[in-house]
This record gives C-alpha cells, structure tokens and sequence, in this order.
C-alpha cells in the first residue's frame, strides 16, 4: 500500500489474535504497522509481531525489490515491534539499527545476538538525511514505554507516530467510527501517562502535519485537527462527552435493577447515560467510558466484608490510569452489614480531583421505594454537568 510515492506501507493484519497484551479482547483483529521511505537511501521503520513475521518479512523484500535497506528505526521496543529485529539484520548485513540509548540497552533483554556496531543511538531533535526526505527524531518517554520516539519526516511533513494515535482493529475490518477503539485503546494502554503525551505534543505543537502513521490502526490523513484534538482532550483527562456513567457489580440482580433505575430516571432528566454491567461487559471498554463521560456512579454489592470483585477490579484499573477530575456517586448493597461503599471510598480517596457525591446510598438486599427516592435525588443532582 502506498501511503505516498515514496512511502509504503509494509505491515500485516492480524485477524486471529485473541487478547492484545494478553488482556484486551480484540474482536476485530490487530494491525501491527511498519513502513518504508525508499529514496538514495533506505529506510524502514519497525517490524512486527512475531505471529506475522513471515508475511512482514515478504511485504519487506517486495518493496525493496533488488534493493537492500540502509536503516531499521526502532520507535517501540514492545515486542509486537520489535520481535523481527534480528531477522531483519541477518537478513540485511549492512543496515544499521537507530534507537535511542533506553532502546540500545534493552535489546539485549529481548534478544541474544550480538548487536556489535549494528546499533546506532539517535539523539532527540537529530537529523538523518536520506536524500531528499529528512527524518527528525523526537523522543517520547513512557508514551508509553521510557525508549519510545517518534519520527517526523521534514520533506513529506509525515509523523511516524509510534503507539499514539493508534487504535485496536486490523486494518481489514476498519470502519468510519475511528474514536471508539482509538479511545479504548488511548486510555487502556497510553492513559496513564497523559502529562508525557502532552510533552510531545508540546514539541511537535510547530510541525506542519500532512500525515500521521501510527504503529496500530489505520494511517491518518485527513482532517487531522480532529485526532489532534481528541489527543489534547484524553491527555488532559478532560470529559469528552457530558453525561453519565453507570458501572455496577450485581449478585443476584438488585443492585443491577438500581442501576437501571437511576439510568431510567437520568434519560427522562434528558442526559446521557452509558451503562456497563462489570461481571459480564469489556473491562477496558467499561474503563474508556469512566474517561469519557463528565459523570459516574458506581453501584456494587458488599461482598466478603468489602467489595464485590468485579467493581474492585474496575476500581484497580481506574487508579493505575490514573482516573481524576470527575464527579463520582456511590451506591452500595448489603444484607446484613454494607461494606462495598467504604471500600469503594478508599480506591476513590487515592485518586485526584474526585468530587465525591453525598450521602452515600445504601440499599439493604432489595430496592425499595424509599431507596427509588433516594435515587431520584441523585439523578436528579447529577442531571447537569459540574465538570
């Protein structure tokens, strides 16, 4: 596929993969990305996963044709990148390996080969000339890895983009509705490090873009504000959608029916509401949504002396995200001795800039209607934004 008359794309889908990182469930398959710049030099930029090394490795050769390529640019030393880096040197004796000095020392982890003088370090704002196309390296540490970079290509104003801007899905199976598993993907994988992606974009903030080529997902091309925007909004944790989430945890279904009250009581107020059900919906989607919207509410039962799993497993992951800036209720079950809202408290307490509704709802086994009051109260208090 030519992304331009100079520039190829040469990476491979993955339709059978089951779980990306071994816990994001991917029913639309993987793109692992890698290009080419022929011109008085060549130039290719990462490989792919191991799964797909032999078709990556035919694409390479028939876009080389009867050339050998001078250079493999380490942007990301993942392993569904970098897993055919010695096979691409013992293919092609005379390139060079660029990276950064993070990247240099951690092939040898990954790798036993003797890398000798096969590996060149590339600084932050270096310049390589390949002829007429000029490549910029700029680092982009823990986005999401600490060796990562990016590469901006002067000539063609393309922005090898490594893991930003990606998204989950083979490029087979893309559709129009980019921002879905761009952003499920953005907050699982990169969300935690947003005040580093707001660096690098702090430093291509000058950059004409006409191009942007992630590492997943498809190359981006046209209006590209929209993706930029996007970007600023995620890695600023800003909302991105006024509305409601509802996240709950249910044993035998009444807490799931409380849920569905306040929903119900949300959507007559005229709000948006996203509702997930924790022991049985996408963790990683359910987590996008706690991102996306302005709003959420938490319900779960008590379990054990604390907290049903799957909400506490939810709660795990907002925290390592680093989850903040939101207004956030909490309404809990108990039968005998109500637990899960203080545990739910503690999660949330180690989280910035949390708005806490009160009074916490405690429901005892089954919804009654002085707990359909108290629910109305609470829509009724979280049918504006305050964010």
């Amino acid at each position: 596929m030519k992304i331009s008359k100079d520039i190829l794309y040469i990476g491979v889908d993955d339709l059978d993969l089951d779980l990306f990182e071994g816990q994001y469930i991917v029913p639309e398959g993987m793109a692992y990305n890698s290009y080419l710049i022929a011109d008085e030099k060549i130039c290719v930029m990462d490989t792919v996963d191991a799964r797909k090394g032999e078709q990556w490795a035919a694409n390479l050769a028939e876009a080389l044709q009867t050339r050998q390529p001078d250079y493999l640019v380490v942007l990301h030393m993942e392993p569904d990148h970098s897993a055919n880096i010695v096979r691409f040197l013992e293919t092609y004796p005379d390139a060079l390996l660029l990276c950064t000095d993070k990247a240099a020392k951690m092939l040898p982890q990954f790798f036993d080969y003797d890398f000798g003088a096969r590996v060149q370090v590339v600084k932050d704002g270096e310049i390589l000339s390949l002829g007429k196309h000029e490549l910029q390296f700029v680092t982009a540490p823990m986005v999401h890895w600490p060796e990562v970079m990016m590469v901006y290509e002067r000539t063609e104003q393309v922005l090898f983009a490594a893991d930003a801007f990606g998204k989950f899905g083979a490029l087979a199976k893309e559709t129009d509705d980019w921002a879905c598993e761009a952003r499920r993907y953005y907050f699982n994988i990169v969300g935690k490090y947003g005040a580093q992606v707001q660096a690098v974009l702090k430093k291509l903030a000058d950059a004409p873009l006409s191009t942007i080529c992630p590492l997943h997902g498809p190359v981006l091309k046209e209006n590209l504000a929209y993706y930029l925007n996007l970007y600023q909004t995620w890695s600023q944790y800003k909302p991105e959608t006024e509305g409601v989430f509802i996240a709950f945890a249910s044993i035998y279904g009444n807490t799931a029916k409380a849920a569905h009250y306040v929903a119900d009581c949300l959507r007559q107020a005229g709000v948006k509401v996203s509702v997930a059900d924790l022991a049985r919906d996408d963790q990683a989607e359910a987590l996008e949504d706690a991102f996306r919207y302005d709003r959420m509410i938490l319900l779960a039962a008590s379990y054990d002396g604390g907290l049903f799993p799957p909400m506490e497993e939810f709660l795990m992951h907002l925290k390592a995200k680093t989850y903040r800036q939101r207004r956030v209720a909490l309404v809990e079950n108990g039968s005998w001795a109500p637990s899960a809202g203080r545990v739910m408290k503690e999660y949330l307490s180690a989280m910035k800039d949390i708005d806490l509704y009160e009074p916490l709802i405690t429901i005892r086994s089954a919804m009654k209607e002085a707990d359909k009051e108290a629910l109305k109260a609470l829509a009724l208090a979280f049918s504006a934004s305050n964010i």
